[in-house]
Formats: structure tokens, C-alpha cells, sequence
């Protein structure tokens, strides 16, 4: 894809599930999807395949050896927003843009405090409580709004 609306980027993924209804979230979005090593998973593991169904083809994918590489990939002026229940500000306040990068990390611990440092860190709202919201459902929330935002839906 040559503009994306997003890139949603999954930081060492555990759940062959929960990735492959991102990249769902992701094809109908117009997004490209970044997956950053180690996955808890192989990516034709037959759990992700029944998750993504038929919309893998419609999805820009990049797997990336680790952060680094991952940073490496990045070109200059990118912004890259950090997911997790640790932040501060709502993901409604964000002011997302055309080519943003939303950042989630594992399903059973979040992203690494040193991972956050440096990055501009959003939460959803959990009014009700509870730890955390499951990745696919985290990611299509913030993904939504980002292009609510960006495209004025």
C-alpha cells in the first residue's frame, strides 16, 4: 500500500487468534500490519488462518527481527504511538494522522516500561475495571478512532 491509512504494529505477539483478527481489522481499514519478533506462534498455524479467514491477501504485512529492526524500518518524521493501561492520556485526545503507527504489546504482559520511555503513550477507557482489554479488541478500538479522526467518519 502506497499511503495507508495506519500501520498497526503487534510487539512480540503471543495468540495466532488475536493476530490474525487484527490483520482482519487491519485489510478493512486500509492499514498495514507490522509484526515484530518472537511470536508466541507460526504464522500458518491453523488458528491464524481461521482468524484471518480470507482477508490475509488484502493486508500489507511486514515481520521485523525485533525492535530494532523494527526501528530501522521507520522513515524519518514517523510517529509511532505506545498502547498500554500505564498511560496517561485517552486515545480520543491523540490527534492521530495519516501513516500513524499504533504500537500493542504481548497479550499477558503489555509493552516494557523501556519500550514506552520516549514514546507519546495512550490508554483506552475501562471504566468497568479489569487489567486490560483483549489485543484484537484493543487494537480495532484505537484503530477506529484513529481513522474516525483522520478521515472524519
Amino acid at each position: 500500500m502506497s499511503d495507508p491509512l495506519l500501520h498497526v504494529v503487534l510487539f512480540e505477539p503471543e495468540k495466532a487468534g488475536n493476530v490474525g483478527n487484527v490483520a482482519r481489522t487491519c485489510a478493512v481499514l486500509g492499514a498495514e500490519l507490522h509484526l515484530i519478533r518472537p511470536f508466541g506462534f507460526h504464522l500458518h498455524d491453523r488458528e491464524f488462518r481461521r482468524a484471518v479467514m480470507d482477508y490475509l491477501e488484502g493486508v500489507t504485512l511486514h515481520e521485523h527481527a525485533n525492535w530494532t529492526a523494527y526501528q530501522a524500518s521507520l522513515p524519518a518524521g514517523a510517529r509511532v504511538w505506545a498502547f498500554s493501561a500505564h498511560a496517561q492520556t485517552y486515545h480520543t485526545r491523540a490527534g492521530f494522522r495519516r501513516g500513524d503507527h499504533l504500537l500493542f504489546g504481548p497479550e499477558s504482559r503489555g509493552l516494557p516500561s523501556w519500550l514506552r520511555e520516549g514514546l507519546p503513550a495512550l490508554k483506552l477507557p475501562q471504566p468497568g475495571g479489569g487489567r486490560s482489554l483483549n489485543l484484537a479488541v484493543a487494537a480495532g478500538v484505537a484503530a477506529f478512532e484513529a481513522g474516525r479522526q483522520i478521515e472524519g467518519w
